[in-house]
């Protein structure tokens, strides 16, 4: 007779919610419990109404064309209703004015210099400097990390600047992987933060060469949908997931933080709010900081770097704005900022009820702003009030707003999105195989490991589920 196994998984955001759903769902062998420092599961992931509809406070979108999400939102019945954005476009705030941005970008490297000529948004030496790219025959980047062999991981700023120029960095690849973490692109590990990119400098000396190569190889079809939503909001991924762990009789505890972990002969103990809870193993899907916590005593090498993970806070904020107040058409999915254009206050806007048809309204759009990123805390300083009033001069600015919105709603998101600096994936690396050696048994995944989107954290979630023992 096989003896059943106990896995307690801490923490019930996306990542712990599908580890422990993957396990409710084909370890029959296996006892599940799930506890949770907070009162509320899904962690980042937040819907709730504004303006007569429900419109997410965090992620309200996933990738299309990477498996995870979609697999997960089949699992749980949910493919029938998933939407695409009703705009493929987008602008970026660069140059005094909004300008949309080419087609060919890849994670902002541009591969169609025409449309990039066209665009308006890099000047004539920005065309020169970055069409350089397309003769080199040489590697002029290996003492950064980039050859042909794999190269040790450097900054995405220090790879497109050298390859590309100040220019095509800080006004097109800048403004939308600073954005995703809420960071620096030119301190954002290239591995980790745009492995895409990546790939392609190991394969040529030109990088729009190579990125050109892997959309031929790719076969794409145009029309596939980029990304993913649901109508009714992110949140419903992480509600039914706890619906079906409800329905297999396993237990999610709500505000019941791990004071600590300690070390049996054959077991671990966790001490919680409800008492000693014991458990084969542990899959800790919580933020660094908490995890090296609780990792201190029984993993304390990893622990100590661990700790060390940046993180940025950041807020975002939902408006209602009359229509009639706009003085630019809603006709993309909303803009970026430049590095070389910085707002006093807003880093991005999307323009939700042009972006998602369920969002649209004859009278009223909602704008999802964002505020706030690594080493700047000006916006999370400001009151609820104050943020609304300042990012209001900036949408002035930009869009020509000129009336106050009709209702606004501020989510803050604090200490929330982890800082992927070159070398991030060794030092991953390096945490999970010290865990292992040093606490076996105990496994660590989430957004500060693998990647922030809903596809790398269900992926971090599944994954933890299979190497249960």
């Amino acid at each position: 007779m096989t003896s059943r196994r106990r896995v307690v998984v801490v923490g019930a955001g996306i990542t712990g919610l599908t580890a422990a759903f993957t396990l409710a769902t084909n370890r029959p062998d296996t006892d599940v419990v799930v506890v949770e420092a907070s009162e509320r599961v899904g962690g980042k992931i937040l819907t709730t109404p504004f303006a007569g509809r429900p419109v997410d406070c965090g992620a309200d979108a996933f990738l299309a064309r990477v498996p995870e999400a979609l697999e997960l939102c089949r699992e749980l019945g949910l493919q029938t209703i998933l939407t695409s954005p009703a705009q493929k476009s987008a602008y970026v705030w660069v140059n005094g004015g909004l300008h949309h941005l080419p087609s060919g970008l890849v994670l902002g490297v541009p591969t169609d210099l025409d449309a990039l000529a066209a665009s308006g948004i890099v000047s004539d030496d920005g065309l020169a400097r970055a069409s350089q790219d397309l003769t080199r025959t040489e590697w002029i980047d290996s003492a950064n990390g980039v050859d042909p062999d794999g190269a040790d991981d450097q900054s995405v700023g220090d790879l497109i600047r050298t390859r590309l120029g100040d220019e095509v960095h800080e006004k097109l690849v800048s403004p939308l992987l600073s954005g995703v973490n809420a960071g620096d692109a030119d301190y954002l590990s290239l591995a980790a933060g745009a492995a895409q990119i990546a790939v392609a400098a190991r394969t040529s000396p030109s990088l729009i060469t190579a990125l050109r190569a892997q959309s031929t190889a790719a076969q794409i079809n145009p029309e596939t949908p980029v990304f993913h939503g649901i109508p009714v909001g992110t949140q419903t991924l992480t509600d039914l997931m706890l619906a079906r762990l409800t329905q297999a009789d396993v237990p999610v505890h709500l505000s019941c933080p791990v004071a600590s972990i300690t070390r049996g002969e054959k077991t671990w103990t966790l001490s919680t709010p409800l008492g000693p809870i014991t458990a084969e193993e542990i899959i800790l899907a919580t933020p660094a900081h908490p995890t090296a916590r609780l990792l201190e005593t029984i993993a304390p090498e990893p622990a100590r770097d661990l700790a060390s993970l940046e993180y940025a806070s950041a807020a975002m904020v939902t408006l209602a704005i009359s229509k009639k107040s706009l003085g630019v058409p809603l006709d993309a999915s909303g803009f970026l900022v430049a590095q070389t254009d910085p707002l006093p206050t807003l880093t991005a806007c999307s323009w939700a009820s042009a972006k998602w048809a369920h969002l649209d309204d004859p009278e009223v759009a909602i704008l999802r702003v964002s505020a706030g990123k690594h080493g700047d805390t000006h916006a999370l300083d400001l009151d609820d009030a104050a943020l609304v009033a300042a990012l209001s001069i900036d949408l002035e600015t930009t869009m020509g707003i000129n009336a106050p919105p009709l209702a606004s709603r501020v989510t803050r998101w604090i200490d929330a999105l982890p800082q992927y600096r070159p070398g991030h994936p060794a030092r991953v690396a390096s945490w999970r195989s010290g865990v292992a050696a040093e606490a076996p048994g105990i496994h660590i995944a989430g957004a500060a490991y693998d990647g922030l989107g809903l596809p790398a954290c269900i992926r971090q979630g599944r994954q933890a589920a299979a190497a249960i023992a």
